[in-house]
Formats: structure tokens, sequence, C-alpha cells
């Protein structure tokens, strides 16, 4: 790895919460640690249940982290950009991976063994706070997801996602796609192709080429009960 590769590493890891207590010289010397690893499109980063506790942090590319049903249907948990980490659980507790992680384009990561985790969060107790209080959000988070799918329809839950797509650089991109967004949503493509129509018909977006652009925020927060 090069010292540009260290810079760039050491920049995304003062964006994650759990190591921006540390200086930038010990986020450095973190960084010339980690592993670099390329994987394709549609390629498996790992599967569900495997024992690979490693922390991982994303450089470029989008990653999917999702559990598939016994009849083999995906629901996507998350949808991850650049800078997105990813089995921070399995890091942080040693147990197995809680979901299967796979590229959705071609993707370039780090990563963190969870011995050299284990070390930072022992050795600082401020990234252990960071960490905990990490976790507490995502656990608000899925708690939200969970009320969404069972609560709201599909038109209001695309609402929601586009809106938080508009904020959230990591939910766009050419990984993104109808079929991804009916994974997350827990619907079908068609589904999904449907309600941006109806959407677009009613003026509270538009479609440029294969991007979807909001045209009045007021009508889709309202469409998304915000």
């Amino acid at each position: 790895m090069t010292q540009a590769d260290l810079t760039v590493l050491a920049e995304h890891l003062s964006n994650i919460p759990y190591f921006a207590p540390l200086s930038s010289g010990e986020r450095h010397a973190l960084a010339a640690r980690a592993g670099f690893y390329t994987f394709a499109a549609d390629e498996v980063i790992f599967l569900e249940g495997e024992k690979h506790s490693s922390l991982w942090i994303i450089e470029d590319g989008s990653v999917k982290i999702a559990k598939l049903s016994p009849e083999g249907s995906e629901y996507i948990l998350h949808l991850l950009g650049p800078g997105g980490v990813f089995n921070d659980v399995a890091a942080l507790d040693g147990g197995p991976t809680p979901a299967n992680a796979i590229a959705m384009t071609l993707v370039t990561v780090w990563s963190l063994s969870p011995a050299l985790v284990r070390e930072v969060i022992e050795r600082h107790p401020a990234v252990a706070q960071a960490a905990i209080e990490t976790l507490t959000g995502r656990v608000r988070a899925l708690n939200r997801q969970l009320e969404d799918l069972t609560l709201y329809p599909v038109l209001v839950r695309l609402a929601r996602f586009l809106i938080a797509q508009a904020e959230d650089p990591s939910l766009s991109g050419p990984g993104i796609t109808r079929a991804a967004i009916a994974g997350h949503l827990n619907t079908t493509p068609e589904t999904i192709s449907r309600v941006l129509a109806k959407l677009q018909d009613a003026g509270a977006i538009r479609f440029d080429r294969h991007r979807i652009l909001i045209t009045d925020r007021d009508m889709l927060r309202s469409i998304a009960a915000l």
C-alpha cells in the first residue's frame, strides 16, 4: 500500500465514528495495518454465518448487505457506498457474520482484523463509547426499517427511500438499480417501476435518463408521511 493509499484510508477513518476520536498519527498507524482487496460486481465478499470477523471499509463502489429467505428471496438490509462500514457486529463480538455482503459494482475495500479493532478499543475508551453509540443508532435504524415494512405501503416506503437517497450519496450510483431498491423495500422491481410512474405523474419526481430527480420535495415528504 502506498503512502497515498494510507492517507486516503486515514481520511476515511476520520469520518467513521469509531475512529474519529483518534489522532491523525494514530489513524495513519491503523491504516498501515489494514488489508486491501478488490471484488468484481456480483462477487461475494462473505456469506452469512461465516467465521469472518474483520471490519470492512469501502474505498470505492457499492456493497449490499442482504439476507436470503428459505425460498431464495433476497432482502437488502443496507446499501453502502464509499466510506461505508460493514461487519462491525462480528468484528466487535467475534461471532459469525450476521448477513451476506456482496459487491454491486467493482469494489475496492480495506479490512481491519478483529484483533486490531479490539486493540484500538481497549486502548481508547472514546473509541469504545463511539462504537456503542454507533451500534445503538443502527438498532434504532433497523427498528424504523421494520416499522416501515410492516406499517406502510410501497408508495410511502419508496418516497422515504428517495428522500434518503437525495441526502446520502451512498444510495445513488450504478449499483443502485430498481432491483436493488426493490430488495431493500421488500417488493418487486415491477412494483417499483409502477410506483415511480405514479410519483412522476403526481409531479413529485422526474426522470433524467437513468437518474431520478426530485421536483417537488414538499409533495414527496407529504407522501412519505414525514
